[in-house]
């Protein structure tokens, strides 16, 4: 009974919990973000790479939920069940760093916005934010506790409202929609045609932006387990990439036919009420404004859920400490949910010193995501190698795999050899955690092959200090 009590997300509820979960703040400034980056031009392809590249890790989540629908931790089982214990934990430590340390950033976005309209919050980093900030994290925390259910049906109305403002700005750009501009500077190049060097360099520039606005395309797979019916997951996953992704589509390119790049580089947070605000009036601003809060509420609330979810869902394989598979009466995952968010607050209380340290730590968990989700294609392409000759589309399993494996490599290239030597800071501490599991479990800490890895690992940690040290790497112009 408690199993079937467990098992009640249906595809509209997983659905909105991945369109919930990517869109959050990051899209009210996207424009602005990619008219940095590059050219029309640029960005176009950009797009055609970044659609190809994640259905192929989408079709990675389908195939291996059908194929293996008894890992019901997702991306973290998955990387345990290819590559052992020691790889697995360190795709689970990875996503619930980057999970809860995101849920700070949506905290300080999201009354920075709300100073638009009331003017004691300022940029979100003041005594009266954190205050703010620290009652809903605990509201959302006990919303949480009542059962991963109501959550999400609390998020699904919240999705839904969040993707007014976004189809009333893509209606006032198309109405203002201007083709001479659209096609100027197409390619930003000094000749003014297409120059594959250049260019290529634009597209490099993109992708690094759009490695950060797909992060929850997973969010059905972690919450797998809580599922009606295994088959939504792939089917959620796959309609919530689509749907963001021309979303994205739509606002940026659009963008370009309604301002200069120019233009477009130098507008305010949020980006997107400044533009609307030029086209149809204040009111434009203030919709745009109200969105971000909309939106980022419900980021906020999927991404508590994954950051409890995740860490409680290893717990239950062995691969966190026993005391975060706990649950509550009602299902509720609720030590691990206590555990981040007092983490969580934590952070939040660090905006009255400074927000250095927060933004440092906050780009190298969403540099450190990249690793689970680079697993999870390589697992899928082992997967589908072991299978018998014969199996029906094994072949292009494989091509899935291969391709999705190739497209997760990119984005750590793209993301910045610098961030991923980084990113070792935060995996490096991650070897004492999971001794502590280990000791729990009376097992050996490695094997031959992990101890290789750890040593890298802690080899690249001492590295990375002492670039930090010497002013090699300079963390305060990251």
């Amino acid at each position: 009974m408690a199993e079937e009590k467990e098992k009640k997300l249906g595809l509209v509820e997983l659905t909105m919990l991945v369109i919930g979960s990517i869109i959050g703040g990051g899209i009210f400034n996207l424009m602005t973000d990619m008219a940095v980056a590059t050219s029309l031009g640029g960005m176009i392809i950009g797009w055609i790479i970044t659609g190809i590249g994640m259905a192929f890790l989408v079709l990675c989540f389908e195939n291996l939920n059908e194929k293996r629908p008894d890992l019901e931790a997702g991306i973290f089982s998955y990387a345990k069940e290819g590559f052992g214990d020691y790889m697995g934990f360190n795709s689970a430590w990875g996503y619930w760093l980057s999970a809860f340390l995101g849920n700070v950033a949506y905290a300080t976005l999201l009354f920075s916005s709300i100073g638009f309209f009331i003017p004691i919050f300022g940029n979100g980093q003041n005594l009266a934010s954190v205050i703010g900030a620290s009652i809903l994290l605990w509201g959302v925390h006990f919303l949480i506790t009542k059962g991963v259910e109501s959550a999400a049906f609390i998020n699904k109305i919240v999705t839904f409202a969040k993707l007014i403002p976004l189809a009333i700005f893509i209606v006032a750009v198309i109405l203002s929609f201007k083709l001479g501009l659209f096609t100027q500077d197409f390619w930003g190049t000094v000749s003014g045609k297409f120059e594959f060097g250049p260019v290529m360099q634009q597209v490099k520039a993109s992708m690094a932006v759009t490695v950060w606005v797909f992060i929850g395309i997973e969010g059905a797979v972690v919450l797998s387990g809580r599922a009606k019916n295994r088959k939504d997951v792939g089917k959620a996953t796959i309609l919530g990439l689509i749907t963001v992704l021309s979303i994205y589509c739509l606002i940026t390119v659009l963008s370009f036919g309604v301002m200069s790049r120019t233009g477009l580089q130098h507008l305010t947070q949020p980006a997107m009420a400044e533009l609307l605000e030029q086209l149809v009036g204040h009111w434009g601003a203030i919709l745009v404004n109200i969105g971000v809060i909309v939106s980022v509420l419900g980021a906020w609330l999927s991404w508590t859920m994954f950051s409890a979810e995740l860490p409680y869902q290893a717990a239950k394989e062995g691969a966190f400490p026993k005391a975060f598979a706990k649950e509550n009466k009602n299902g509720a995952p609720i030590n691990s949910l206590i555990f981040t968010n007092v983490l969580v607050q934590l952070f939040i209380f660090t905006f009255l010193i400074s927000d250095r340290a927060y933004n440092f730590l906050y780009t190298l968990a969403t540099s450190a995501i990249l690793i689970p989700y680079a697993l999870t294609a390589f697992y899928q392409l082992k997967y589908s190698i072991q299978e018998k000759q014969g199996t029906p589309k094994r072949t292009w399993n494989i091509i899935i795999g291969l391709l999705a494996s190739i497209y997760s490599v990119w984005l750590i290239y793209a993301g910045g050899t610098t961030y991923f030597l980084l990113t070792m800071l935060l995996f490096c501490p991650g070897i004492l955690v999971y001794a502590w599991v280990r000791k729990e479990q009376g097992k050996k800490l490695f094997k031959p092959y992990e101890w290789v890895i750890a040593i890298i690992v802690i080899v690249l940690f001492i590295f990375a200090i002492y670039q930090i040290m010497t002013g090699a790497i300079d963390i305060n112009n990251l």
